[in-house]
């Protein structure tokens, strides 16, 4: 538990029955004074323990009028609604959530991680035949002799001693969608998304980049906080936070969103310096060497620390929109719409690997939690059926990347964001914050020894999956996995911030000549 405490520092939770033990780290968000877990239910038979969050939880307490709640905690429902459904219940969760259950009565139990694994989950086996659970791998390398990702949208049974799928969405399939573009129906179902996430008793506020997604965020909950009980926190003023290096993109954008839509805005500089002495302590916190995982999470990581020390337990943050609207830069080279349907659904099943990752360890590692509209199930499910052929890049009709959620939100009359943020292209995250990160970054790691001098490697492009490498033969030879060397579309903005000359001869390189460039439309 003690490797643990940092992601709940409010309260240390411990069950024992038989050989079974329950333990829980406390970050109290709902009902902090009476939601203290282990929870149970009625007669104490049924034992859950829970990371997350569960939306739609008073709704589903009002479908079990016969049973008696100890607590107003959201993860209060998971016990009784298992007496009434047994395992086949996970599917009625909105939320994001990982959790393991305990049935007293045969020594039964399961666990289950929610359907995209925004919270983070892991499973292992002790030499003795033990079944270990825990939130990070840190939890688990002293006691299993092997230990693995617990898959997203599954559930384990100890009745069956294995894993089954429980989240089969429509996307799921073969078939590429054909629903015609709905923008009102897309963008209801997004503010959907946002305000379910405004449940809190506590601070909160907004991770605001100025880029699409963050901003769009931040627009809808600035516009509907007023209506919620989130607005008894701190008020209907929302607080947003940004973080880059000094003069970054992101620190301007967000600054110029933030005046726009009024919000108490909190700026945090950093340095490159104060990125590589935390660079052991991401690594330790997010657990991977993945290079753009890693050079994105040192920012977010730096940020929530920041952010904790101002009262806040929650924010909202942007991941997800990229994989499910093809955002990233290399969706310009998609050769059809059946491969960029299919690639963002590799993208969607894989994100668990990494932002999730980064979204949700680099916030923990402080007592400090991420939730994300755009991986809201309904959400995905309204996006992921709309006809790709609507989502792909066409430089000729002025279609820049996740144009359709661009245009979803593209209101005249009572505009959500200014045309040219509305429109502002990409930016990966690593970038954003102050091209000189990376640069300083790489010019570290050129120092010491390398982990490919030992472990096999091969080609990366910026976010992708190996798949789509084969959509253009120049990325197979591109070594560096950052979005500005995908298509070459930041370049001039890099040159400008750094003023070296000899930048522009090194992206050559890698760069195909044809590289389509992003078009902006202007307002």
């Amino acid at each position: 538990m003690d490797k643990l405490k940092h992601r709940g520092p409010d309260w240390s939770g411990l069950h024992q029955h038989g050989d079974c033990y329950l333990a829980h780290q406390r970050l109290a968000i709902v009902d902090p004074a009476s939601g203290d877990q282990p929870l149970f239910n009625e007669d104490k038979s049924v034992v859950v323990t829970v990371n997350g969050e569960i939306y739609n939880h008073e709704e589903l307490r009002k479908q079990l009028p016969n049973h008696k709640f100890r607590t107003g905690s959201d993860c209060d429902v998971i016990a009784h609604l298992y007496e009434e459904h047994g395992e086949n219940f996970v599917d009625m969760l909105d939320g994001i959530f990982s959790f393991v259950l305990l049935d007293t009565r045969d020594n039964s139990y399961i666990v289950a991680r929610d359907a995209i694994g925004v919270t983070s989950l892991y499973i292992g086996w002790g030499l003795d035949g033990s079944v270990w659970i825990s939130s990070e791998m840190k939890g688990l390398n002293d006691d299993c002799e092997h230990f693995e990702v617990f898959p997203p949208g599954h559930l384990y049974s100890s009745r069956e001693s294995g894993f089954r799928r429980w989240y089969n969405p429509p996307w799921f399939s073969q078939a590429i969608p054909s629903a015609p573009y709905d923008p009102l129906a897309l963008r209801h179902a997004f503010e959907k998304a946002v305000i379910k996430r405004l449940m809190t008793d506590v601070p909160f506020g907004v991770l605001l980049s100025g880029g699409l997604d963050s901003s769009l965020v931040a627009s809808i909950t600035s516009r509907y906080l007023a209506t919620t009980k989130a607005a008894e926190q701190w008020g209907s003023k929302l607080h947003s936070f940004c973080v880059g290096l000094e003069g970054s993109p992101d620190l301007k954008a967000g600054k110029e969103v933030a005046d726009y839509l009024g919000t108490v805005h909190h700026e945090f500089q950093y340095t490159v310096q104060d990125g590589l002495d935390a660079i052991e302590d991401v690594i330790y916190h997010v657990e991977t060497y993945d290079v753009t995982t890693i050079r994105a999470s040192t920012p977010m990581f730096l940020m929530s620390r920041k952010i904790k020390s101002l009262g806040v337990k929650w924010v909202i943050s942007g991941e997800g929109s990229d994989e499910i609207f093809g955002g990233y830069l290399y969706f310009h080279k998609a050769p059809n719409k059946e491969e960029f349907h299919q690639e963002t659904c590799r993208k969607i099943k894989a994100l668990h690997q990494y932002d999730c990752q980064r979204a949700n360890k680099s916030t923990f590692a402080w007592g400090l939690e991420a939730r994300v509209p755009f991986l809201d199930k309904e959400f995905i499910n309204v996006a992921m059926n709309i006809d790709p052929e609507h989502k792909m890049i066409k430089r000729d009709e002025g279609r820049i990347e996740k144009w359709v959620l661009r245009r979803a939100f593209d209101d005249e009359e009572h505009p959500y964001l200014p045309k040219h943020i509305l429109y502002r292209q990409k930016e990966q995250f690593s970038d954003g914050v102050g091209y000189g990160w990376i640069d300083g970054l790489k010019a570290h790691a050129a120092k010491h020894n390398s982990a490919s001098l030992t472990v096999p490697g091969g080609p990366s492009v910026a976010c992708s999956t190996a798949k789509a490498i084969e959509w253009d033969a120049a990325w197979s030879k591109n070594l560096d996995p950052s979005g500005r060397a995908a298509l070459g579309v930041h370049i001039s903005d890099y040159d400008n911030q750094n003023n070296q000359v000899n930048k522009t001869v090194e992206f050559e390189k890698i760069i195909p000549t044809e590289a389509p460039l992003g078009v902006a439309i202007q307002g």
